[in-house]
């Protein structure tokens, strides 16, 4: 868990602490909290201490309880402050993987410029709808949520035509060789996610670079991330999605994508790996 996230947690907790502390009819006790709310007195300490993130409904409870319904939109608002950094899988995905790819959609929609580093799979601007299905599939599967697999190939699908729409955007896609190895999916399908990477080798709003396996690296290959328009960075981890938009964490992201770029191939020799790729490929 990052260290501005558990902060901004515990933050939270000290002001649901003075609101107990401050009740108009006379300070309570956690214990007598935890008897109004009808709550274990553990889950008020926990709270308080920034050890478990409190629910829209926890904090109005909180509220009511104290006799302080009128706080509920500031702690509400510090909540969602801290929660659009961190974007816990189980709750995204509590309605299927379509509202997630919805609002990737909407930050894609008005970025200019995109940075991307992927070492596990094929970047999701650049994924064939069979690769996409997939991929979908795994997760869903993984997180026991909800199987829109269609609805969310769709709207990843739509991403794509930013590609399409000039105006000065660029994609800068940097993938690790051994995502195209992978067999997330079938070797066919493969296959054809190795002939639709060829494919955008060439286009004016895509730049492909490719880290070859046996290449010299200046730091290691660790998670994916993307940086959009060195406004925001989407990371993913496998409890949650962060979003993080403070100018020195971008930064440091964008640091990270042009130390690994150092290391890519382009052009005629990003056709190699390709192809050595799709060669090891067995089609039978």
């Amino acid at each position: 868990m990052s260290t501005d996230y558990q902060q901004a947690r515990e933050a939270l907790g000290v002001r649901l602490r003075e609101l107990r502390l401050s009740a108009p009819g006379g300070r309570l006790t956690g214990t007598q909290l935890a008897q109004r709310l009808g709550w274990p007195h553990s889950k008020v300490y926990k709270l308080e201490g920034g050890r478990q993130t409190a629910t829209s409904a926890d904090l109005r409870a909180w509220a009511d309880a104290v006799t302080r319904p009128e706080v509920f939109d500031e702690l509400e608002s510090r909540l969602k402050n801290f929660e659009s950094h961190i974007r816990s899988w189980r709750r995204q995905l509590a309605a299927g993987h379509r509202p997630v790819q919805d609002s990737w959609n909407l930050e894609v929609d008005r970025s200019r410029t995109i940075c991307a580093w992927e070492e596990a799979v094929v970047p999701g601007m650049l994924q064939t709808a069979d690769y996409a299905r997939h991929i979908f599939l795994r997760y869903a599967d993984l997180q026991g949520s909800v199987r829109d697999t269609d609805e969310a190939v769709r709207a990843r699908a739509k991403r794509q035509e930013w590609l399409y729409q000039g105006g000065g955007r660029k994609f800068h896609a940097l993938v690790w060789e051994a995502a195209l190895h992978a067999l997330v999916c079938p070797p066919l399908v493969l296959a054809a996610q190795l002939d639709r990477l060829a494919g955008v080798i060439g286009m004016d709003t895509v730049e492909l670079g490719i880290i070859p396996l046996g290449a010299t690296l200046k730091i290691p290959t660790a998670n994916g991330f993307w940086v959009l328009d060195d406004r925001l960075v989407i990371a993913e981890d496998w409890h949650a999605e962060l979003w993080l938009d403070d100018s020195e964490t971008v930064a440091s992201y964008r640091r990270v994508w042009e130390t690994l770029r150092e290391s890519a191939v382009y052009g005629a020799e990003a056709h190699n790996v390709l192809n050595r790729a799709r060669s090891a490929l067995d089609l039978r």
